[in-house]
């Protein structure tokens, strides 16, 4: 379920919405249900009376922050709420610098909770374009020195959270503070998920013609004889998230403004998340970790348009299991490269090499592991971190 907080400034004038997931538990998590939650947040968070032009802020866990969901999104209209690395400070800080600096390099606007003020976080203090201070875990004394250390060493705005009365809000505004979140303003609402199913003959039938590159007519064509894709395409390329200041009503609009790049992106993360009967919701799942473990592997030596190919492959990996046909049979619904036809089939070149691997990863195969690591010169430490990032992501897409 997602949930919404309204974030107010001194006025007490709505400025932006925190986003959150309220299922926390991982129980039942699949990627079927990431997936909907990030359509979710993304379409619901367009509708005029939740969001209008207001900013749009997202909690994040650090290993989503890769994830290709956010190539769906306008970085103007979000504010990604970044987590704390606990125990894990210090080199940690560091490594995930690029990452950051990257984020905040496409437009999106960063926001951290106090202890990005700690010495631990210094790298990232100067992305920081918001700095939230808890009311419920700091006491009056703390709060004052960590406004002053604010002011003087970064530029970020401070908002207050947890303001739940009268008193917390005078305090905080005397010290400065002209944005707040809390009880005291409003309490949490919750949005209802709505993602139509789309029939997989649909979703591959449109990824058929992405890859082709097929003319806008024939894609609008598919998305007019299939109620589930128009609908979630249009709340989609309609919401805040995506960034456009008009409405979209033209299937053909929604095609040529998203881009085959993007639209080929959404169709494949539907895909993982439709079923048919009899078929476990975690085929999906595994198709989504192959997918994004190999793409991260390719990104190692490859440009990132090969990249893409690589989470084709794996993403595509379980199509036979998907559409309860053989691969071969699956592979004739669509149109894809030679090598990613390969690599599916045969297992054959550096793309095949790439599947093996990511298959020996879930199996636990030594042997098969050593054996396709040594042959795209990959080091188990490169491995074992991808795998934990592609699994993370897939596991916690909209945490």
């Amino acid at each position: 379920m997602i949930a919404r907080q309204a974030i107010v400034n001194a006025q007490n004038v709505v400025v932006g919405y925190e986003l959150f997931n309220r299922s926390r538990s991982g129980a039942g998590h699949t990627a079927a249900t990431d997936v909907i939650l990030v359509f979710t947040a993304l379409s619901h968070a367009g509708t005029e009376e939740l969001v209008g032009k207001k900013l749009i802020f997202v909690n994040c866990t650090h290993e989503s922050l890769t994830g290709g969901h956010l190539e769906l999104v306008d970085p103007d209209k979000v504010v990604l709420e970044i987590p704390p690395l606990g125990h894990a400070a210090g080199a940690e800080v560091v490594a995930r610098l690029p990452i950051l600096a990257a984020l905040r390099e496409r437009g999106f606007h960063l926001a951290f909770n106090h202890t990005v003020l700690e010495s631990a976080y210094a790298p990232w203090l100067p992305l920081a374009d918001y700095i939230k201070l808890d009311l419920s875990v700091l006491a009056p004394d703390q709060l004052a020195v960590l406004i002053s250390y604010a002011g003087r060493h970064s530029q970020a705005e401070l908002i207050a959270e947890k303001v739940e009365t009268a008193q917390q809000y005078d305090m905080v505004s005397s010290q400065g503070i002209d944005l707040f979140q809390g009880y005291w303003f409003a309490r949490p609402a919750l949005i209802e998920a709505k993602l139509l199913p789309a029939s997989q003959a649909s979703i591959v039938h449109l990824i058929n013609l992405v890859r082709k590159q097929a003319s806008t007519d024939d894609i609008e064509e598919v998305l007019k004889k299939d109620a589930g894709l128009a609908f979630n395409l249009m709340r989609l390329i309609n919401s805040s998230g995506f960034g456009l200041n008009r409405e979209i009503t033209s299937f053909r609009q929604a095609v040529m403004l998203m881009g085959l790049k993007k639209l080929f992106r959404w169709a494949a993360l539907l895909l993982t998340a439709s079923r048919t009967s009899g078929t476990p919701s975690s085929v999906g799942h595994t198709a989504v970790v192959r997918g994004r473990l190999m793409e991260l592997l390719a990104l190692e030596t490859l440009p990132s348009d090969d990249a893409d190919l690589a989470f084709v492959v794996g993403i595509f990996s379980l199509l036979d299991v998907m559409l309860n046909m053989p691969m071969a049979s699956a592979l004739g619904l669509l149109s894809v490269p030679d090598e990613v036809a390969d690599a599916l089939l045969r297992r054959e070149g550096f793309l095949g090499d790439l599947l093996t691997l990511a298959e020996a990863c879930e199996s636990s195969d030594d042997s098969v592991f050593d054996r396709a690591a040594g042959t795209l010169h990959l080091s188990s430490q490169q491995i074992n971190f991808a795998h934990l990032q592609a699994l993370a992501w897939a596991d916690q897409l909209t945490d």
